[in-house]
């Protein structure tokens, strides 16, 4: 039985959205990478979207998240936009609620094509992270390349229901840096779930220019839980204020860490790229 699935994106990082509702969906990993790929018969994403009806009074739909390697991921920040204008979109509302494995999130439309997320309160403790040993995870005793000339190092981490490993740096980097630290990090043995490796050029106190090597998905054009985990790391750090412009090479989220609430709101464009069937050796 060939299943339907909508390809969206946020800021060029894209996905394969698969609603349940009439369609089961039970993938394996072979099969989630076989989407993923681009070419060669698959779709081509970064991550792969379920969207199963509610599980708990509340929510609108219980969201499921794997990355391009076939890995269940524990969040997705532009994924979580996408899904949320989508649910709003079918419910004809401008607010809507959804659980994941992460936790409840939540969506508010904010203009044409622009959705609100509330992303939830950051997880700051190495526990949360988690790291396989403790450690202050303000200043992650870390660092990449030569002992005397490291590339980066001191990071900052932090949870967005995914790890995240921030580097700050003095200017923005290529791909090539990115992809060659990033990738070196990703399985540090410091990080037994893996991590999401970010790096973060503070340009002005309301303004973080961003890198991502997403785990399990390699450099991405946009990662939202990056946003949201750098803007953290900046707050920590006494960079930034509460509130920053995050910019990726095609756009900006708008990262707010309230002091309020200690939640992580971010605010951001979705696109609708288009509608297809998955081939029959795809759909599970």
């Amino acid at each position: 039985m060939s299943r339907n699935f909508l390809k969206m994106n946020g800021l060029g990082n894209d996905f394969v959205v698969i609603e349940t509702a009439t369609q089961t969906f039970e993938p394996t990993p072979e099969q989630i990478r076989a989407i993923a790929k681009r070419g060669d018969g698959g779709i081509g994403c970064d991550q792969v979207i379920a969207i199963d009806p509610p599980r708990a009074e509340g929510a609108s739909a219980y969201v499921r998240f794997w990355n391009a390697d076939g890995e269940p991921a524990g969040a997705c920040g532009n994924g979580t936009r996408c899904v949320a204008w989508l649910l709003m979109r079918s419910a004809g509302k401008t607010a809507v609620a959804f659980d994941t494995v992460a936790g409840r999130l939540s969506g508010l439309a904010a203009g044409e094509m622009l959705v609100t997320v509330d992303m939830g309160r950051p997880g700051l403790d190495w526990t949360q992270i988690p790291l396989s040993e403790e450690m202050n995870t303000e200043r992650v005793e870390l660092q990449v390349g030569p002992i005397d000339a490291p590339w980066v190092h001191t990071p900052v981490c932090v949870s967005m229901g995914n790890p995240h490993v921030v580097f700050f740096v003095d200017a923005p980097v290529s791909d090539e840096f990115a992809t060659k630290t990033g990738s070196l990090v990703e399985h540090h043995p410091l990080f037994p779930e893996g991590v999401n490796v970010g790096f973060a050029h503070i340009a002005a106190r309301d303004h973080i220019q961003l890198k991502v090597w997403e785990r399990g998905a390699g450099l991405t054009a946009a990662c939202g839980t990056g946003a949201c985990a750098a803007q953290v790391a900046a707050v920590r750090r006494g960079l930034t204020d509460r509130q920053a412009k995050v910019e990726f090479e095609r756009g900006a989220l708008t990262i707010e860490w309230r002091e309020s609430d200690g939640h992580v709101i971010m605010t951001g464009p979705v696109s609708m790229d288009f509608v297809g069937k998955l081939p029959e050796a795809l759909a599970a």
